[in-house]
């Protein structure tokens, strides 16, 4: 039972992933504020490390290489807030 819910669940989160990564590209092109675009690069690859994830077998998944793509994920998310924040203010 286990087997197959862990793959089941994991498809949700990349789903989850996917269609908040839809709506802040939805945003962008609306608004055309690249802190939107940042926000939907940065759930797209949340979900192409949670799918990576699924099908390999790493046992400790913080020791992986997709850590970095995690990493780079948050990092994307930080600069462009970090941009926004500083073209308001100059």
């Amino acid at each position: 039972m286990e087997a197959l819910l862990i793959p089941f669940l994991s498809g949700a989160i990349v789903m989850g992933f996917a269609v908040a990564g839809l709506f802040f590209l939805k945003l962008w092109r609306k608004t055309r504020d690249s802190l939107f675009l940042a926000f939907a690069a940065a759930f797209a690859l949340l979900g192409l490390s949670q799918l990576l994830l699924t099908f390999t077998a790493f046992p400790v998944e913080e020791r992986s290489w997709l850590y970095l793509i995690r990493l780079c994920a948050f990092l994307a998310i930080i600069i462009a807030i970090w941009r926004k924040n500083a073209r308001q203010k100059g």
